[in-house]
C-alpha cells in the first residue's frame, strides 16, 4: 500500500473510531442525566447503574490500549497481595510521567474488575469536558481547582460521600499534582531545597495536603494504599495519539499493597510518610532504568473481553446507520448535503484532537510554574 493509501485508511479508522466514542458517550450522557430521577428515591441504585453507564465509555479508551494498539502491561508485585486487587476499597497512588499514564491506569483497573466505579482527584477544568467529564460528574467525581483553601471543604465533602458507596472502588490519585517535565522539576527541586526536604531524581514533590485529607476522610472503608509506579521499555514515549495509531507499547507497572494502618492519622506525620514513600520511588525508578526490572514477582494479568464486547456492541449500533446515511447522501448528489457532511466531520476531528492534547506533556497544566512566579 503507498504512503498516501495508508495516511488515508488510517484517517478512517480514526474517524470511525472517533465517531463512536462520541456518539456512544454523548447518548450515555443523556442517559445518566435522567437517572438524576433515581438520586432522591434510591441513592445506591442510581450509583450502581451509573457505575456500569460510566465502564460504557471509560472501556472503550482501554479496549484502544488492550486492543487496537495490543500494548503489553505486565503487573510486578506481591502474589499475596495481588489477591486481594479487585476485593477491597483503596487508594491508588500513581507517578505523573506519561500521556498515557491515566489510561495505564485505567488498564489496572480494568484487570481487577473496578473501572466503572473507579475515582479520581481531577481538576475543575475536566468537569465541563464533554463525555468524560460528565461521566465523572455522575461517577461522584472529586473534582478541585488547586487552591487548597478554596478546595478542602469541598474536597472533604465529596470524599465523605463516598464513605456509603455500595461498589468497590479505586482512588486514584496523583499527588505530584501534573505531569513530570524537567521545567516543572527543576522548580520543584527548588522549593524543596527551601523547605529543607530531600530533593528527588524522577518525580515532583509530592502535594501532602490532598492525600492527607483523603486518607482521614476514607478511613475505615478503604483497607489499602497501592504505591503504583510505572514505567515504559526501551525508553518508550507513549502517547494517546501512538495508541489510536495502533502502535503498541510495553508497559511494566509495580505495585506495593501498603495497609491504610500504615499511614499516619496525623496530618503532619501523614506528610512526613508521603514523602518518604516517594524517596522510594525514586529509588525504584533508578533500580528499573539501572536493570530493566522491579524487585518483586511479575504477573500479567489476564485480559477481561468485556472492554472489546462493549466497543463491539456500539459499533454494530452506531455504524450502520451512518453507512446507511453516506449511502443516501451520496445518492441525493446535494452539493450542500455533502459539504455539510464535510464540515461535520472536519469539526468532529478538530474536537478529537483537541481532546487528544489535554493529554500531551508539551501542552500540560503550568501549576507549579505559576505557584513559583507568585512566590
Amino acid at each position: 500500500m503507498d504512503i498516501i493509501g495508508f495516511l488515508k485508511s488510517q484517517f478512517i479508522c480514526h474517524l470511525l473510531i472517533c465517531y463512536i466514542f462520541i456518539v456512544s458517550g454523548l447518548i450515555i450522557n443523556f442517559i445518566q442525566l435522567f437517572t438524576l430521577i433515581l438520586w432522591p428515591i434510591n441513592k445506591q441504585l442510581f450509583r450502581r447503574i451509573n457505575c456500569r453507564l460510566a465502564y460504557c465509555i471509560s472501556s472503550q479508551m482501554v479496549m484502544l490500549l488492550e486492543w487496537w494498539s495490543g500494548t503489553d502491561c505486565t503487573l510486578y508485585t506481591d502474589p499475596e497481595s495481588y489477591h486481594k486487587y479487585g476485593k477491597e476499597n483503596a487508594i491508588v497512588i500513581l507517578n505523573h510521567n506519561f500521556e498515557i499514564d491515566f489510561l495505564c491506569g485505567w488498564n489496572f483497573c480494568e484487570r481487577f474488575g473496578v473501572l466503572g466505579s473507579s475515582k479520581v482527584l481531577a481538576k475543575k477544568e475536566l468537569s465541563y469536558m464533554p463525555i468524560i467529564g460528565w461521566m465523572w460528574y455522575f461517577l461522584e467525581i472529586v473534582f478541585c481547582k488547586r487552591k487548597w483553601e478554596e478546595d478542602r471543604k469541598t474536597v472533604i465533602q465529596k470524599l465523605l460521600n463516598l464513605r456509603d458507596y455500595p461498589e468497590n472502588f479505586w482512588f486514584l490519585i496523583h499527588c505530584e499534582g501534573t505531569r513530570f517535565t524537567e521545567q516543572k522539576h527543576q522548580i520543584s527541586m527548588q522549593v524543596a531545597e527551601a523547605k529543607g526536604l530531600p530533593k528527588l531524581k524522577y518525580h515532583l514533590l509530592p502535594r501532602t495536603k490532598g492525600f492527607a485529607v483523603t486518607v482521614q476522610c476514607l478511613r475505615n472503608v478503604v483497607s489499602a494504599v497501592y504505591d503504583s509506579t510505572l514505567n515504559f521499555r526501551n525508553n518508550e514515549n507513549p502517547t494517546l495519539l501512538g495508541v489510536l495509531n495502533g502502535k503498541k507499547y510495553h508497559a511494566d507497572l509495580y505495585v506495593r499493597r501498603i495497609p491504610l494502618e500504615e499511614v499516619p492519622e496525623d496530618e503532619q506525620e501523614c506528610s512526613t510518610w508521603l514523602h518518604r514513600l516517594y524517596q522510594e520511588k525514586d529509588a525504584f525508578q533508578e533500580e528499573y532504568y539501572r536493570t530493566g526490572t522491579y524487585p518483586a514477582v511479575p504477573i500479567v494479568p489476564p485480559h477481561r473481553p468485556w472492554t472489546l464486547l462493549n466497543w463491539l456492541f456500539w459499533a454494530l449500533l452506531l455504524l450502520y446507520p451512518l453507512f446507511k446515511l453516506l449511502i443516501n447522501m451520496i445518492n441525493s448528489g446535494s452539493s450542500l448535503t455533502l459539504a455539510s457532511f464535510a464540515f461535520v466531520i472536519i469539526i468532529a476531528s478538530v474536537g478529537v484532537r483537541w481532546m487528544i492534547g489535554v493529554t500531551e506533556i508539551n501542552k500540560g497544566s503550568t501549576y507549579g510554574n505559576n505557584e513559583n512566579k507568585q512566590k
